[in-house]
């Protein structure tokens, strides 16, 4: 499987939509590598960056859905290298 290393950026501007975008993040677990959240606190807001290693329409399916959450704006920057990951290669050398 090909896949590209991308950071997803996450702005939280309405609390109630929260619980449907971890219910997202959670069906895209085995692709996310990490997740960092900040809480900006004079600005009511909460700022995420989720880093993703997945084929690209995958990453842009789990940003999409994100961005169509009421009060949540996301934003992608890909990398331009390319690869597949480890467990695929794995798979083709094992038997």
């Amino acid at each position: 499987m090909e896949t590209r290393v991308a950071v997803i950026g996450i702005i939280i501007e309405n609390e109630e939509s929260v619980w449907k975008m971890n219910d997202i993040l959670h069906e895209y677990g085995k692709f996310i590598i990490g997740r960092m959240g900040l809480p900006y606190r004079e600005k009511g807001i909460h700022i995420i960056s989720i880093a993703i290693d997945a084929p690209q329409d995958v990453i842009s399916a789990l940003s999409g859905k994100l961005g169509k959450l009421p009060g949540i704006s996301t934003k992608t920057a890909f990398s331009k290298i390319t690869g597949k990951k480890k467990e695929d290669n794995d798979d083709e050398t094992a038997g």
